[in-house]
Formats: structure tokens, C-alpha cells, sequence
């Protein structure tokens, strides 16, 4: 009698354990889909994959979010040395002095490609990683999310109760109207809804996963459009005095860089005239010096014979031609200076543009003078003058030579005179805006030293033993400094952003989740109502909207007068374990 009691016992617990086993697969199948990841492989053994499925195992690693989160933080990373270390094509001055600095670092950087950052192998080789892994995770979670929006939820469980949110009662309405009811009040919700046996099936909140699919959409976006900008860019300067002009072909700039896939006959064809600059600054108080306005009045035309057209380019408001930009980024002042010679032949008359040294405008240049000069034995020679200009000097005996104000309120030209040859002849090329004195020797003055003097407008220097003069003239011309770029992709990677900013939002704030409705007649021909709700993430807005679900049902089917109690039901979370559901995000 014991033995068979005890393999009476054995019986109950194998069949427990196997409805145990049938309520987890029916709760799992109740849970699936609610999202798009794709399930985790369990334990493989690697010994026996083979070649194809070692190629499968490799993809499938590629291809998940763990891996394209890792490959992003790469690529932030990388992209930090080409923010810190001058970069080749951007500014090949600053790389070749830090090569001559550094004898160490300088070779080493050169193999690491860190002095070519973004066109290096191993950045490459993250950004196109990168670029695969996404598109290689997008491809099939959309085809799924399709899919799902194509099919209907999913059939109520057996055992409700094992659902993280449960409300039940029992009530004298038939189980038909009860099911009817809840239909309506869910598809008024907005609620995906269908009756499915004896219970309404119901789900929400798809813009979740169509959410967090569109941020990776936008990212790959992103990713192509920085690369297009990055490959066909062009960028460049170019400084124009007031009443010249500018006409956008390559061997107008002063400077010039594009991307590797860039051609100059992609430039846009366009002109402009700068007519003047404005600009006027606060006179007194702690802002003292701020521009008040600073632009420039610029005449353009589009195409070849395009029809001019005036316009006024601010700091943050460039001219706009067909994808090309013309910032306003510098302005400066240009002295008109007059160079004789011994017999007083003008052999220099022009504006000689200064570059800016602070905030002040004090600025600084060379004066070449490359033909026509002739000494007074009637030899060949070329002169130079380091230049130093200051709008608004503080008054001589008044200390250093620097601006006290932007404004032209008071300008004084320093002027250190030199002669010989100026290097040009070599054909290496020259800063236009420094003397190279190699070949140059001093003027000097009665004392034998460097001639030097501070020249105040319509003032002159003479230069010793009848060379010559220089003269100060009092037009004192502006010029405005513009930066002309072309940033193809530009729109398409801000509406990526925005895109994907939107997305994020509905990944976060927006819960995928199921609702169930059974009603069934119970065995004293009372009705019983089930509701229960699963969501795509442990949540207490699931609970929350059940109960409010429930006691909108409980309106059209109220609690039996029989029943205990007469108050709506309330969504609780049961006491039972919660089976992990399938298809959860990695």
C-alpha cells in the first residue's frame, strides 16, 4: 500500500511539473513578439560550429545592439585625437611644427594616422563596422515589426493569474455582452483588439518599438551623411578690401580644403562685391570695445550672367547660393601707404591689408615692394617695411604700441624699413603678411641703428641717403574676411537628428503592452470576469491602466448582488511567479 501511495505521489508531481511546464510555454507564447530583439542564442558548442556557423555566430554577434554600442563608443573615442591633434588637409602649418617639435611623438602619430584622424584605416574600419552592424540589425527587426503589425495578439493564457496585473469579479451579465463590452471600450482606446475564444485580446503601444527602430534608422542616416559631408566638402577664405570683389572658382581663395571626393567643378558659380563694411562698437562701460553691429554690404550675383542683387551678411547670418554659404568671420584694416623712390617716381600706391593681433584690431604685416624700386645708383632692389597699426593708439610717451579701441579714433602705422631682395625670386612660397630678412638689409638711422618711426596719417619717412619715402595716407580702407563652404548632407543629417530625437522619445516614454478579457460562466451559472494586462517592461502604469480598463467593464457588467462585495474591481499583482517572456531587449 505504501509503494503504491508513493507512486501515486510521483505521478502528481510529473504531472504537476508538466502543467507547470505547459502554463510557462502558454504564458511565454501570451508574451511573445512584444518586441522586435531578437531572442539569445543558448549555449553552443563552438568545437562543432564548422565554418558556416562560426560565419553565423560572427554575423549574428556583429549584428546586435551590445556590439553596435561598443563600436559607437569607438568611434567616439577615435574621433577625440582628431579634435585634440592638428589634422593634415585642415591645418598642415600646425602639423608640420608639431612634427618639428616632437621627433618622438611625430613619427609615431605618422604611423597611427593620427594626423589624418577621420581617412585613417582603423577609424574606417569602425565607421563601416558601425555602418553594418546597424543596417544588418535594422533590416530584419523591421521586416519583423511588419509583421507584427500584420498579426493579431496573441490568444488569452489559461492561468491569468500568473499575469503580472489581474482583476477579477463575478457578474449576473451574460459572458457575451461582458466580451462584447470589452471590445468596444478597447477599440475606443485604441487598442488593437479581436475576440479570440472566450476572451478579447488586446494590445498597445507599438509606436515603442517603431520608435526605437526609427532613432536606429536616423542613426544610420546620420552616419551616411557625415560621411557624404566629410568626402565631398569644400571650405575656404578669402580676405576682400572694401570695393573689390570675389568670383567663386578655386584660384580666387586664399586658402583652400575639400574632402577626397570633392572636384572644383562642383563649386557653385556665383560673385559678390564686398561695398563696405559697417561696423561700431560700445563707446564706454564694462562691454567697452563689443561690436554693437558688424556686417558687411556685399553686391551678388548667381551663375555667369545672373542678375546682382545687394544683401547683408552678419556674424550668424551667411549668404545662402544653391547649398554654398558666405560667413562674415573676420574684418581688419587696410593702410594706403605711397612708396618713392630717390627721384620721387611712385613706384607702390595700394591698401596693404593688416591682420588683426586682440580684440582691439592691433595689427600687423609687411609692405613689399617687389618691382620699380630703383636705388640712387639706379640698381634693382626690393624694398620691405614691417608694418604695425593700431585704430586707436593711447598717445605717444603713453607706453606700448597697442589699440585701445577698435574704432578709427586715433591710427598710427609703425613702420621698420629694409632693402635687398625679399626671397620671392626663389619660387618657394611666402606669408604675404611676413618679411623674410634673409636677404634684406636694415636702414639705418643717424644713430646706425634698425630706421623705425610711428606715422600718423598724411605723415611720410624719408629714407636715408635720398632711397626714397613711404607715405601714410589718410584713406584708411576696411576689409572683411568670409569663409565660403559647402557641406552637402548637412539637411539630411539634422533631420536625421530631429528624427532621431522623436524616436528616442517614443522608445521611452511610450509601453508596449497586452490586456486579456475572459468571461466564462462558472459552474453556479454566474458569470466570472478575468482581466489581466502584460507589459513590455515591469512597469506600475500596467496595474494603473487595468484597473482603469476594469472598472470601465464593471460600468456595462456590474458585481453579482450574490458576490461579496459590490465595489469595481481593483488590478493587482499576483502572488505567482512572473515567467520571463520571450523576446526580450538585449
Amino acid at each position: 500500500m505504501s509503494d503504491i501511495k508513493t507512486d501515486g505521489e510521483r505521478a502528481q508531481a510529473e504531472a504537476d511539473r508538466a502543467q507547470a511546464a505547459a502554463d510557462d510555454r502558454d504564458l511565454g507564447a501570451a508574451g511573445s513578439q512584444l518586441s522586435t530583439a531578437p531572442v539569445e542564442d543558448s549555449a553552443t558548442n563552438f568545437f562543432a560550429l564548422g565554418v558556416i556557423g562560426w560565419a553565423r555566430w560572427f554575423w549574428r554577434q556583429l549584428t546586435s545592439m551590445r556590439v553596435a554600442l561598443i563600436l559607437l563608443l569607438l568611434l567616439s573615442l577615435g574621433a577625440i585625437p582628431g579634435s585634440l591633434i592638428p589634422q593634415s588637409g585642415t591645418d598642415d602649418f600646425r602639423v608640420d611644427e608639431f612634427r618639428k617639435s616632437h621627433d618622438t611623438l611625430g613619427p609615431l602619430y605618422d604611423k597611427l594616422g593620427l594626423f589624418h584622424v577621420y581617412s585613417s584605416v582603423w577609424f574606417s574600419a569602425i565607421y563601416i563596422l558601425l555602418f553594418v552592424s546597424l543596417i544588418g540589425c535594422i533590416v530584419p527587426r523591421t521586416w519583423q515589426f511588419v509583421g507584427q503589425l500584420r498579426s493579431r495578439p496573441p490568444g488569452a493564457p489559461r492561468r491569468l493569474t500568473r499575469l503580472p496585473a489581474y482583476a477579477t469579479w463575478r457578474t449576473d451579465a451574460e459572458p457575451e455582452r461582458v466580451r462584447e463590452a470589452a471590445l468596444t471600450l478597447l477599440k475606443g482606446r485604441r487598442f488593437r483588439a479581436h475576440l479570440a475564444g472566450d476572451a478579447v485580446a488586446a494590445e498597445k503601444g507599438y509606436l515603442r518599438e517603431a520608435g526605437n527602430l526609427l532613432f536606429h534608422i536616423a542613426l544610420i542616416v546620420m552616419l551616411i551623411a557625415f560621411a557624404a559631408g566629410q568626402l565631398l566638402k569644400s571650405e575656404g577664405n578669402k580676405l576682400i578690401l572694401e570695393g573689390d570683389g570675389f568670383s567663386n572658382t578655386l584660384t580666387q581663395y586664399d586658402d583652400f580644403k575639400s574632402g577626397n571626393l570633392f572636384t572644383p567643378d562642383e563649386l557653385e558659380p556665383f560673385s559678390f562685391r564686398l561695398d563696405k563694411f559697417e561696423g561700431s562698437y560700445e563707446p564706454t562701460g564694462p562691454n567697452k570695445g563689443t561690436p554693437r553691429t558688424y556686417q558687411a554690404d556685399v553686391t551678388y550675383s548667381k551663375g555667369v550672367d545672373g542678375a546682382e542683387q545687394k544683401r547683408l551678411i552678419k556674424v550668424n547670418e551667411p549668404l545662402e547660393i544653391n547649398g554654398s554659404k558666405v560667413y562674415l568671420v573676420s574684418h581688419g584694416y587696410a593702410p594706403v601707404v605711397t612708396v618713392r623712390d630717390g627721384r620721387g617716381k611712385v613706384v607702390f600706391s595700394q591698401a596693404v591689408p593688416l591682420l588683426p593681433l586682440d580684440s582691439n584690431v592691433t595689427s600687423s604685416g609687411a609692405i613689399k615692394v617687389l618691382d620699380g624700386y630703383r636705388d640712387k645708383n639706379g640698381t634693382k632692389e626690393q624694398l620691405g617695411f614691417n608694418a604695425f597699426f593700431v585704430p586707436t593708439f593711447a598717445g605717444f610717451g603713453q607706453g606700448q604700441m597697442l589699440s585701445q579701441f577698435p574704432a578709427l579714433d586715433y591710427p598710427v602705422l609703425a613702420l621698420s624699413a629694409y632693402h635687398g631682395s625679399l626671397g620671392v625670386d626663389a619660387g618657394l612660397p611666402q606669408n604675404v603678411y611676413q618679411l623674410d630678412k634673409t636677404k634684406l638689409k636694415e636702414f639705418k638711422d643717424s644713430k646706425g641703428e634698425l630706421l623705425k618711426t610711428r606715422l600718423r596719417p598724411g605723415e611720410t619717412m624719408e629714407l636715408p641717403n635720398g632711397a626714397g619715402s613711404i607715405t601714410f595716407e589718410k584713406d584708411i580702407r576696411e576689409w572683411a574676411g568670409f569663409q565660403i563652404t559647402r557641406q552637402p548632407g548637412s539637411g539630411w543629417a539634422l533631420g536625421a537628428a530631429l528624427a532621431a530625437i522623436a524616436g528616442l522619445a517614443g522608445s521611452l516614454f511610450i509601453q508596449r503592452r497586452r490586456v486579456w478579457v475572459r468571461a466564462t460562466t462558472g459552474a453556479d451559472g454566474v458569470t466570472v470576469v478575468e482581466m489581466a494586462g502584460l507589459g513590455r517592461s515591469e512597469s506600475a502604469k500596467v496595474p494603473e491602466e487595468l484597473s482603469e480598463l476594469a472598472g470601465a467593464v464593471h460600468d456595462t457588467a456590474p458585481t453579482a448582488p450574490t458576490s461579496t462585495g459590490g465595489s469595481p474591481p481593483t488590478a493587482t499583482d499576483p502572488d505567482t511567479p512572473v515567467v520571463p517572456v520571450e523576446g526580450a531587449e538585449k
